[in-house]
């Protein structure tokens, strides 16, 4: 294999410098053809905003030691037995701006980027293992309704109940959000997961699909909602602290890091549709294998440069690892970079937190904030004859799947055990104790009671009752009893995503 190779402008190895990706040698070209669009989305740019959504957030340098053997699995260096990664890791609310307390119910942000000797490496996920839709053409109508109204500035419940009970596939990830998990302990007692579906490819080039798991070592723990509601109050930036001063004193927070790994073939046959991002994977099924230990040991020297500056993107992937036929990660491919270049600039890989420890070969040039460049020697197109990087297939290491239909615009195939409210059902029944229980109903009884509209209203009763009929009926009675005060139903308009 040639030493003179094309990378991404992540390190990453590429495929091909002539042939975008394909159905077929005369399909549609795929938008996750991570090199063709981060090609185009350059060179647009060849001539640097608060974030939209993971706005508040903070986060810590560490490593990644790994402890497990799953070189079975995945060829990724990164992942080789006793292998040791340097990383970075941000941790966020998704729906509050820069200003927002921490403590408020809200879904928790969990990247991780990790700088591997074949280019970065990002696993970009949340503290929940699903979320609230399964394609992304809906996300930017879902953050509206979690956000503002325009005219007022103000959050709405009917706004979001309204998306919620006319997207019943966010009932799995609601019943999180209104759940415990709503509000962590701080960013160090919570999990993390990548949520998605990704590809492991091994040495031999066999697949194989995969979730990854990262559980807190110092113990999950959560807190009620009055003393996050005080704590609110008190000290907006409680986590950004708690995890700040950890670190301080030596206590740095670990996490074990697993996954589950499902055979290539079984996705076809399996109960849930296994790139459904609002469905798990049954541990019954697909036991958690042992990766390594994840830990933080470093805080920023600078937040701005370090944290605020720290881009991930699920498209940053290397040889052994690819992404699956995850119809909300297959945007996210293209959504993130593309959002990276608008808010921090077109060069942000350059940047020291976001650039690769692999070398990069390519031929973007140009562009706001741009620093490094080549010799004047170096040719700046390819097919050239002068001795510039060759794309390599080998080297690239990419996973793929088989298309098996026509283009069209429709919902994913539907597997057996597939619907909407069932796997919400088991979390609120099997998962959840009788405590758990009675501080849910409370919870989603204050999040209905802000809804000021009759429609939304028994439409969101409704919601619950097919996530659990003895829940539904419990919610409208606590509704028609009236125990809910103006003020508790204050509190929870703009809990969203």
């Amino acid at each position: 294999m040639s030493e003179n190779y094309t990378t991404t402008q992540t390190g990453t190895p590429v495929a091909s410098d002539a042939h975008s990706l394909s159905a077929g040698a005369d399909g549609a070209v795929a938008l996750h053809d991570r090199y063709l669009v981060e090609k185009l989305a350059q060179f647009n740019r060849e001539r640097i905003p608060e974030r939209i959504v993971h706005a508040k957030g903070g986060g810590a340098f560490g490593e990644f030691t790994v402890t497990g053997d799953v070189s079975r699995f995945t060829r990724a260096a990164v992942f080789q037995p006793g292998t040791v990664t340097e990383t970075v890791q941000r941790f966020s609310s998704v729906a509050g701006e820069q200003g927002s307390p921490d403590t408020w119910r809200d879904v928790r942000g969990f990247s991780v980027k990790f700088y591997t000797s074949e280019g970065n490496y990002d696993i970009v996920g949340n503290n929940t293992p699903v979320f609230f839709i399964r394609d992304g053409i809906k996300f930017p109508d879902f953050i509206h309704s979690q956000k503002r109204l325009p005219g007022s500035g103000l959050r709405d419940a009917d706004m979001q109940w309204d998306f919620w009970t006319l997207s019943p596939e966010s009932a799995h990830q609601v019943t999180y959000l209104m759940g415990d998990r709503g509000i962590p302990r701080s960013w160090r007692h919570m999990p993390g997961y990548g949520s998605h579906t990704y590809q492991w490819i091994n040495a031999e080039g066999a697949r194989f699909w995969v979730k990854y798991h990262f559980h807190a070592l110092q113990g999950n723990e959560q807190m009620e909602g009055a003393e996050a509601e005080a704590i609110a109050g008190a000290d907006a930036d409680y986590y950004r602290r708690d995890l700040y001063e950890a670190i301080e004193r030596g206590d740095f927070p670990s996490w074990k890091v697993s996954v589950q790994v499902m055979p290539y073939d079984e996705a076809a046959t399996y109960r849930f549709n296994p790139f459904d991002l609002t469905k798990v994977w049954p541990h019954e099924d697909y036991p958690l294998i042992e990766l390594g230990v994840h830990t933080l040991n470093r805080n920023p020297e600078n937040f701005f440069a370090q944290i605020e500056q720290a881009a991930f993107s699920p498209a940053n992937t290397v040889p052994g690892i690819d992404i699956s036929p995850d119809k909300m990660l297959m945007a996210r491919v293209f959504s993130y970079p593309d959002a990276q270049r608008y808010r921090v600039g077109t060069n942000y890989n350059e940047l020291p937190v976001n650039a690769p420890v692999a070398p990069v070969h390519n031929y973007s040039q140009d562009g706001s904030t741009r620093h490094g460049f080549s010799p004047a020697s170096t040719p700046v197109y390819a097919p050239n004859s002068t001795g510039g990087p060759v794309a390599d297939e080998a080297r690239a290491g990419a996973g793929s799947w088989e298309s098996d239909g026509e283009l069209l615009r429709s919902a994913a195939t539907l597997h057996p055990a597939d619907d909407d409210f069932g796997q919400a059902g088991t979390l609120y029944r099997e998962v959840f104790d009788d405590a758990a229980k009675e501080r849910f109903l409370e919870t989603i009884t204050g999040a209905v009671g802000g809804v000021k509209s009759d429609e939304i209203r028994e439409r969101a009763i409704g919601y619950w009752t097919k996530v659990d009929a003895t829940l539904g009926a419990a919610l409208r009675a606590n509704l028609a009893s009236g125990e809910q005060t103006a003020d508790e139903a204050a509190e929870y308009v703009g809990v969203a995503d």
